[in-house]
């Protein structure tokens, strides 16, 4: 795993931004088409402002998100209007978008309509990912009963989650589709954030922690991102 430190966000957005764009570039310049995938949440939001500067053949890539809130999009709580507010603008409005919500009475629903189109996908160029407090990521949250499932190595691309520590039913990528990315960054703003993953990298159990999940990694790109404030 590699640490990134930044003094403070407005470095590690600049940064982090010129990383994925160079990324997305090669991939475009190899296979003609770059895939990435980002967090939802206020933290990236400053981010994607940045990224959506970028020169780059924006409608040669395609960007989802790890995970939802099963919420209609325009709803103040769903991770697309964030997305869509803040990154599908100004130069990178080109990009296909595809999104893990389709209307529907449940989650489970959704998934049966969107999960074709996302199991087809090939492997990603990057992953952005955050963690929360209680070391979940994506809407993999510990303790929740559909945690095993979407861990599985051979766990289907969507898994639908019911938090017992957060609203909303979620929509989440699992485990092994997540994994299969040529980077994989993790997100963190705060010291806060920064305790949380040294509590992370001294354990092994990952249903109490499943961001450790995503550490214990040997064969993937995994690289940390962080700014104090």
């Amino acid at each position: 795993m590699q640490f990134h430190q930044y003094n403070d966000t407005d470095a590690l957005n600049e940064d982090f931004a010129k990383r994925l764009v160079t990324l997305l570039k090669e991939a475009i310049a190899e296979r003609g088409r770059a895939y990435l995938v980002v967090s939802g949440g206020r933290t990236p939001t400053a981010l994607f402002n940045a990224l959506s500067e970028a020169e780059l053949a924006w409608q040669n890539v395609t960007i989802l998100l790890a995970d939802e809130r099963f919420v209609p999009v325009d709803a103040s709580d769903s991770n697309e209007r964030l997305v869509k507010a803040n990154l599908l603008k100004a130069k990178a409005a080109k990009a296909e978008f595809i999104s893990l919500y389709a209307s529907a009475s449940t989650a489970e629903e959704s998934i049966a309509k969107v999960l074709p189109r996302i199991a087809s996908l090939p492997c990603f160029d990057a992953v952005i990912l955050g963690m929360g407090e209680d070391g979940h990521t994506a809407s993999l949250f510990p303790c929740s009963a559909e945690l095993n499932a979407g861990l599985c190595a051979d766990a289907p691309a969507l898994l639908a989650v019911n938090p017992t520590t957060a609203p909303f039913q979620r929509i989440s990528l699992s485990l092994p589709r997540l994994l299969d990315t040529q980077h994989l960054f993790i997100h963190l703003v705060g010291p806060g954030k920064l305790a949380v993953l040294k509590a992370a990298q001294a354990g092994t159990d990952v249903t109490s922690m499943p961001i450790r999940a995503i550490l214990q990694q040997p064969d993937v790109d995994v690289a940390v991102m962080y700014a104090a404030n």
